[in-house]
């Protein structure tokens, strides 16, 4: 196993070489422009993943493929007399899809704005189907008789509290062991 960041620093070097050799070794008529958009190197630096793109369409992507596909020898022995390693990588070229994604987010968003631009012109005319204000607001003169019922519920619940408690402290008073005995049947027992 290498060394993470020397996998990281081959594989750029990697990207280096091959779209340069490209650009100047490979002369095949079916290479279309091809961008060399990432490499990576697996951590034995045994295989190397080379991601491109093709400007074009999916016939010239195809013929590109091919081609790459034909080059490989070409391309994995300049990488090996570029780098200088011991074991040269194996070249993988993939296709990549990134470009397509985000052309495709792009699309998916501007579509998204196009709504909402529509939703805000829907919006500018628009009137309320009920009331401006939907939620019910209480009468200023009932809160005199509001005050008097929360003062009576607050007595109602002191007077729980205080009964509560009082059943509390029976049940502190049973012997130990009758916490899962109701207390009609310890007072029996």
């Amino acid at each position: 196993m290498a060394d993470p960041a020397r996998a990281r620093k081959l594989a750029v070097r990697i990207r280096q070489i091959v779209s340069a050799a490209i650009e100047s070794q490979i002369k095949d008529p079916r290479l279309g422009m091809v961008t060399i958009t990432d490499a990576r190197v697996t951590s034995d630096l045994r295989e190397a993943t080379v991601f491109y793109t093709v400007y074009g369409d999916p016939v010239q992507v195809e013929d590109s493929a091919k081609a790459l596909a034909s080059a490989t020898g070409v391309l994995r022995s300049t990488v090996g007399k570029q780098t200088g390693i011991k074991f040269v990588p194996t070249l993988a070229f993939v296709a990549d899809v990134v470009p397509d994604t985000a052309r495709e987010l792009d699309e998916a968003l501007e579509r998204v704005r196009s709504a909402d631009a529509e939703l805000a012109r829907l919006r500018e005319n628009a009137s309320y189907a009920g009331d401006a204000d939907p939620y019910r607001r209480p009468a200023e003169d009932d809160d005199e008789d509001d005050d008097e019922a929360g003062a009576a519920a607050a007595d109602h619940s002191a007077a729980e509290d205080h009964s509560a408690a009082e059943d509390h402290s029976a049940a502190d008073d049973a012997p130990a062991g009758a916490g899962d005995v109701p207390a009609e049947s310890r007072s029996n027992a």
